[in-house]
């Protein structure tokens, strides 16, 4: 009897064994089973990083969209956003990361360094199968798919596709034309008139309060003001200036501009104004509220011009009752001695936000992707970005409101009621993820009709970009290129090393603190012990087509 009821025990517990066994195998080939629980009619479960809210993702209606339109059930881990790229360092350093990062601000090399290893899982196949949005987007805008394919031939993320009106020529430079009828002069078309205009403003008093208080021409450094440092516009009537890694490309081939001669007129030109007390002393070191204050200040207005992407810098366009910014006008590229005319530009490309990780189970990469691709279509973007309720983040167009061209527009925010000021609006992920913001998306809306009311800034920044277009160079070396894996670690180091190296020179030579004639031959030979000649191979390879 005992030996009958021990065999029988012996044969629950092997049965019980086995399949303890099958469950804990079947845990280990699914790396999403951590605490969560998953069956074929149920929702497919996963973690989204993304940075925190002013409200919990968890309750968001774009959230709860998504996931009852793709059968899925979201779980977040979040992190402060100015703690987001270290925080998501520890995730993958630790090996403790979620299955999806939503926005993950990755650059080029981190794509590489984490595909590589096998931790951010290639897209492609799921691109094909899965995201018919995306592909198309890939096929009408080919500089997309180069920005998001990897020297292996992989799509390992995806970014924000962001055309903004004003962003694809944003090295502009504006000017008071209240003060260019004071003096008597027409808004300037070459480097000579722009120096008659500048002495005119310093010498004959356009405020007419009587003081030499004019400043002609302000600006600021790039890294307080958006594109405000004086080279961004000024160089392109010499040489093209990208205002980034100073490369040109010609031919497929890429050439340095900084160590040029033409690079060298600019500085001269540069130089002349400065010297002349054309140029205000604080554009080298004065940041956005100096720069406002400059602008805005009661009384008499002292300033002429200035270099930068957004006259709102400068000017308060916004205020109804403010009339100051409406004699700002935009002053085309300027045509230099030499007959250079160019206008710096940009391609709507930045950091990298959706990867997937090899924690992903093959539903949830299924449904992963097609939740990015629901955000590169129509109705998919409206939602993401403007939010889920028609009437309180956006509306359809009424008869007669027009978008940024004057055709007829599909979806407008004018006359949606005003929400309550401290209502903290959760009905839309906004600037997150990666989604369809390009030109043909933005065209969609209706925007104001009068580029000077306080409604139509959009309008003035599309026409301030309109006339920069038509100077744009024929190739641009793109915004953001996959440098080759072995090339990484110098890339970062020279880039940054050549970029400081170029303004700190530039800011001394146009100042005068180092002579242009003199300390010119010294300084290109200086690019030399930077080995500006791997720099240019590294980045020539980058771009080469197999």
């Amino acid at each position: 009897m005992k030996k009958t009821v021990f065999s029988m025990l012996a044969l629950v517990l092997s049965i019980t064994l086995i399949l303890s066994a099958c469950g804990k195998g079947n845990e280990e080939n699914n790396p999403n089973n951590a605490g969560t629980t998953n069956t074929e009619s149920g929702p497919v479960q996963m973690t989204f990083f993304a940075p925190q809210g002013k409200a919990a993702w968890e309750d968001n209606s774009y959230t709860k969209h998504v996931e009852e339109k793709f059968n899925v059930k979201i779980k977040w881990d979040l992190a402060p956003a100015d703690a987001l790229t270290d925080r998501r360092q520890l995730l993958l350093a630790s090996g403790d990361y979620p299955e999806v990062f939503l926005e993950g601000k990755f650059t080029h090399t981190d794509l590489l360094t984490y595909g590589k290893q096998g931790v951010f899982l290639p897209l492609n196949d799921l691109i094909e199968k899965h995201a018919p949005n995306i592909k198309a987007m890939m096929e009408k805008k080919p500089y997309f798919k180069e920005a998001i394919t990897a020297t292996d031939g992989n799509i390992y993320a995806l970014p924000r596709l962001n055309e903004c009106y004003h962003c694809t020529f944003s090295q502009k430079f504006w000017m008071n034309k209240e003060w260019l009828d004071k003096v008597g002069l027409p808004v300037p078309k070459t480097t000579d008139e722009l120096y008659t205009v500048l002495k005119a403003f310093k010498e004959q008093d356009p405020n007419g309060n009587g003081k030499a208080d004019e400043i002609p021409l302000t600006g600021a450094p790039n890294k307080n003001v958006w594109n405000g440092n004086i080279d961004a516009y000024l160089m392109n009537s010499f040489i093209y200036n990208d205002n980034s890694k100073y490369l040109i490309l010609k031919d497929g081939k890429v050439e340095f501009a900084a160590n040029q001669e033409a690079w060298k007129q600019g500085l001269v030109y540069m130089n002349k104004l400065y010297k002349e007390g054309l140029i205000d002393p604080a554009s080298f070191t004065q940041n956005d509220q100096a720069v406002g204050q400059l602008g805005n200040r009661e009384g008499d207005e002292i300033v002429g011009s200035i270099t930068t992407a957004l006259v709102s810098y400068l000017v308060n366009p916004y205020d109804g009752k403010e009339t100051r910014h409406k004699h700002w006008v935009i002053v085309p590229p300027l045509k230099g001695p030499d007959g250079v005319q160019l206008a710096g530009a940009s391609q709507g490309i930045g950091d990298f936000q959706f990867a997937l990780t090899n924690k992903a189970s093959e539903a949830q990469q299924i449904a992963a992707i097609k939740i990015m691709d629901y955000a590169f279509g129509e109705e998919g973007a409206l939602m993401s970005e403007y939010g889920t309720v028609e009437g309180f983040g956006w509306k359809k167009a009424e008869d007669g409101e027009k978008n940024i061209d004057g055709k007829a527009a599909k979806y407008s925010f004018f006359g949606i009621p005003e929400a309550d000021p401290d209502l903290i609006r959760n009905d839309s992920w906004s600037l997150m993820g990666p989604k369809d913001l390009s030109k043909e998306f933005r065209d969609l809306f209706a925007v104001g009709q009068d580029p000077l009311a306080a409604d139509g800034y959009e309008t003035r920044l599309a026409q301030a970009t309109n006339a920069y277009a038509p100077y744009s160079p024929a190739e641009i070396y793109p915004s953001g290129v996959f440098i080759l894996p072995d090339d990484m670690d110098a890339a970062s180091q020279l880039t940054t090393s050549i970029q400081d190296y170029v303004t700190s020179n530039m800011a001394q030579f146009i100042i005068g603190s180092k002579n242009i004639e003199k300390d010119w031959d010294a300084y290109v030979k200086g690019f030399d012990g930077l080995n500006l000649a791997k720099y240019l191979e590294i980045y020539g390879n980058a771009i080469k087509k197999e």
